[in-house]
């Protein structure tokens, strides 16, 4: 268990927590969320003792296990098997202590506690632990010190998971993983039997696994009862019920004052008076309820090019000749396409992103894009390219030196930077600030296609939901890579798998998905399942209507639904573009004609030419009313289209 009272910390001048409190009971597990910068990573640190807290407790159990990922990845020639065994230090001094003990008693005590820690199924525990993390056999024999530093900190929480400490300490666990990886954590997190105090903005992840929430927020901590979504539910509930308190005493306060305002000096009313004014002193006041600061995102809109985008028959792609990563890809893109991209990480996803964004040539095949087409790609890579002296002004003035200092603000405020933060060094910028940074200079040239390699990583929820209304909003094609579950059913329409390389098309939804790798069979390798797989097509058809009969049919109905109704709107925006060109074109014609009919010249000319031209200009006149009115008629559709997107109802 773990009881926190009173907590307090300061770190340069500011509070980040102000006598907090906190109980968890034993086995409970509790998510910890807030907005970025709030205190939640400092909160587990101070738990964990990374950190002295200013003031207030903190208690746990004496024998009690805190477990942490450590700051500093594991490095070194041992294998990753070997040192996710060496993180459980109680079993290498028992088994150290065993080798050199010749007493018989303190040799019955060291067997029964291996026993109870179950030292012999280490091994194979470890082994476990590391193949859902994405660790084959194979690679659990290699040398740690070979890894990248993403793949050395899943070791770490693989060691972490290993070691299984009574009180479990995460902090956004699955920002170095892929989906697969993620989806076993979301299993094993949810059958732990210890405590688990767990940050994360993935809201799949807490809505499976745990079952309180601990919101922190201005220094203080309050419990919710259930997962992320009630938590979400009961706050929303609870804010409108204080905003509308606050209402009512603030109508109560005035309407007391001005009856003491009007009464105060008559001596028939002074009582009475004096009884309100001390009225409005005992009266306690409800706290204003003050929104936290969303970031709204949005990506400029593309012109329209003709279908498709992208067509490839025969394509192999990669690093090395004699061994390309893909295989005998054939594929088609369209402008309305919703497409993520499933598999393991190695294999593959990001090495097709870089295929299509053209970071990579075809070994063999055909690949063939739209002359005009203009990409966009994310990558979290990016961000150790930034210039951190600079700022995001400079930054974005950099790639686009014709672009006025107005345009250059303009479209650095539709990621939500204002007229402080463009100014900002960029080394000063939170990680979610330079996620977002990214997002808007990939985006500078009203890219065609968006494709977007882990997008969500150090965004917090707002963010994320911010980041699924502005894919959903954006008019072009979406290639989409994340270990975020929730962002792949709210924003694609189609699936693919990339594995055994090759591409292919799955055909079923997340939870189809889900189980498929969880199934005896499918392992993290990409084969098997509940959800069937056919090659992608040259004709990009995808999808299917198998899967489960229930919530994966309702999900298929809803991603249809999503994807028909960014047809009718292509549709509608086009007829609005082509009503457009027509009054111009209308209007022009009436100005030519009018200009004619104000020569005094034409008047000389016979009377039955100078009826046509009256004619001629009352057709044109006619014709530019019915395309203005026509134009209206398809504005107004539009935006009711828009406010249904934005409010579907019940």
């Amino acid at each position: 268990m773990l009881v926190i009272q009173n907590l307090s910390y300061r770190i340069a001048g500011r509070t980040l927590l102000d006598q907090a409190s906190l109980t968890l009971a034993a086995g409970e597990h509790v998510g910890l969320v807030g907005r970025n910068g709030c205190g939640k990573s400092t909160l587990l640190r101070l738990v964990s003792g990374q950190l002295q807290p200013d003031g207030g407790d903190i208690t746990t159990p004496r024998n009690q296990r805190v477990g942490m990922i450590a700051q500093h990845a594991p490095d070194g020639p041992d294998s990753i098997l070997d040192t996710v065994l060496k993180s459980d230090r109680e079993r290498l001094e028992l088994l150290a202590d065993l080798e050199h003990c010749g007493d018989p008693n303190r040799l019955a005590e060291l067997h029964e506690r291996l026993q109870a820690i179950e030292a012999h199924s280490a091994p194979a525990r470890a082994a476990r632990v590391l193949a859902g993390l994405g660790f084959d056999a194979a690679a659990q024999e290699r040398p740690v010190g070979d890894l990248s530093g993403g793949w050395r900190m899943r070791v770490a929480l693989a060691a972490l998971l290993f070691q299984a400490p009574d009180l479990l300490l995460l902090d956004e666990p699955t920002n170095h993983l892929d989906l697969e990886a993620s989806l076993w954590l979301e299993g094993f997190l949810k059958a732990y039997r210890g405590t688990i105090l767990l940050v994360s903005h993935d809201r799949d992840l807490l809505n499976r696994t745990v079952s309180k929430i601990a919101h922190l927020e201005a220094g203080k901590i309050k419990l919710y009862g259930g997962n992320y979504d009630r938590f979400e539910e009961t706050r929303r509930l609870q804010l409108a019920n204080q905003s509308a308190q606050a209402a009512r005493q603030e109508a109560e306060r005035k309407r007391i004052q001005a009856f003491v305002d009007r009464f105060r000096a008559k001596a028939t009313k002074a009582r009475q008076a004096q009884s309100r004014i001390k009225a409005l002193a005992r009266m306690e006041p409800v706290a204003a309820v003050v929104g936290e600061r969303t970031a709204n995102l949005d990506f400029p809109e593309p012109d329209e090019l003709a279908p498709p985008l992208i067509t490839a028959e025969g394509v192999a792609v990669g690093y090395d000749p004699a061994k390309p990563v893909l295989r005998e890809l054939a594929f088609r893109i369209d402008a309305e396409d919703r497409i993520a991209l499933l598999g393991a990480n190695g294999n593959g996803k990001t090495t097709f992103l870089r295929l299509l964004a053209k970071r990579l040539a075809p070994f063999s095949g055909e690949i063939t894009r739209s002359g005009k087409l203009k990409v966009g790609y994310f990558a979290q890579d990016q961000a150790d390219e930034l210039d951190l002296d600079a700022t995001p002004l400079q930054v974005l003035g950099r790639l686009q030196p014709r672009k006025t200092e107005t345009q250059l603000r303009a479209q650095l405020g539709r990621f939500a930077f204002d007229a402080d933060h463009v100014g900002t060094r960029i080394g000063a910028l939170s990680g979610g600030e330079r996620s977002r940074l990214l997002l808007a200079l990939n985006s500078r040239d009203a890219p065609h296609i968006l494709l977007l390699d882990e997008p969500t990583n150090h965004l917090d929820i707002q963010s994320r939901d911010a980041l699924i209304q502005a894919v959903n909003d954006y008019r072009g094609a979406v290639i989409l890579v994340t270990h975020d579950p929730h962002l792949i059913e709210l924003c694609a329409d189609r699936l693919w798998l990339v594995a055994d390389g090759g591409l292919s098309v799955f055909e079923g939804d997340m939870a189809d998905y889900r189980r498929h790798l969880l199934s005896a069979d499918g392992g993290r390798n990409g084969t098997g399942g509940s959800g069937s797989r056919e090659a992608v097509k040259r004709d990009g058809q995808g999808g299917g209507e198998s899967g489960s009969e229930n919530a994966g049919s309702s999900k298929k109905a809803q991603r249809r639904a999503r994807a028909e109704e960014r047809a009718k709107a292509q549709d509608l925006r086009r007829n609005i573009l082509a009503l457009e060109r027509r009054m111009n074109a209308c209007a022009k014609a009436k100005a030519e004609l009018e200009k004619l009919m104000a020569d005094p010249t034409i008047y000389e000319k016979p009377g039955s030419e100078l009826a046509d031209f009256q004619r001629r200009h009352h057709e044109a006149e006619a014709a530019l009313e019915a395309a203005e009115e026509a134009w209206l008629q398809a504005q107004e559709m539009a935006e009711r289209q828009q406010e249904q997107a934005k409010d579907p109802g019940p």
